[in-house]
């Protein structure tokens, strides 16, 4: 899915710059070495280059703008930040008792190092969805059956251990909540339309996969 990313990037980058160009060339002057000519003799509009084999061709600044990707979020981007926001506060809560009940210093530098990420993060999605409208009702999903979220039995458990005993638990229970921020976002990837959210999502991937192969070491 980074490719289909970077290609989505190169056509809006390569029509952008086009339309730009086409717009100053109608401002340059008496200078029209930069326009070709389109079949019609008018010298108006953009460029857009062709598909492998295919000639460039002419359209209007309108139609240029109407092949530029369509980005709007669909159902489920705005699914997918929503439960992301709930499943990082869980990660949250989980590394907020570290600090007191960790046995391994190492524990605490990964509960530390999740924290810092994540808290951005769900800033970065709530302006998200406050740019976007604010959240919307994707048919009242049960968070709870969200991958990778812990029970209420087993932060309970959580917050009663301590030590060596609160460390394995840890990182059981966060592991697997990383693993299921990765199928979340590897789904978005499939089913979204929205770059921002794929972007978000990728980074998901990137670095919680990292903190899975961090932990597992531990």
């Amino acid at each position: 899915m980074l490719i289909r990313h970077r290609e989505r990037a190169t056509v809006a980058a390569t029509l952008s710059v086009l339309a730009v160009l086409a717009l100053g060339g109608c401002d340059a002057g008496p200078d029209t070495s930069a326009r070709e000519p389109a079949p019609d003799g008018t010298t108006a509009g953009v460029v857009v280059p062709g598909r492998p084999g295919e000639p460039a061709r002419r359209v209007s600044p309108e139609e240029a703008a109407s092949l530029l990707p369509d980005e709007r979020p669909n159902g489920a981007d705005f699914r997918y930040v929503q439960m992301m926001v709930v499943h990082h506060r869980q990660a949250l809560t989980m590394t907020a008792l570290a600090p007191g009940r960790a046995g391994s210093p190492a524990v605490r530098k990964v509960a530390e190092r999740i924290a810092a990420a994540q808290q951005p993060e769900i800033g970065a999605m709530e302006g998200w969805l406050t740019a976007h409208g604010g959240p919307r009702d994707q048919g009242g999903h049960d968070h709870h059956t969200m991958p990778g979220m812990a029970t209420e039995a087993q932060l309970a458990e959580l917050r009663a251990a301590k030590g060596a005993a609160f460390d394995e638990l840890f990182l059981k229970l966060m592991v697997t909540h990383h693993e299921g921020a990765v199928t979340m976002a590897a789904e978005v990837l499939g089913q979204g339309n929205n770059i921002q959210v794929e972007e978000m999502a990728n980074d998901v991937i990137a670095q919680q996969t990292a903190e899975i192969n961090r932990m597992r070491s531990l």
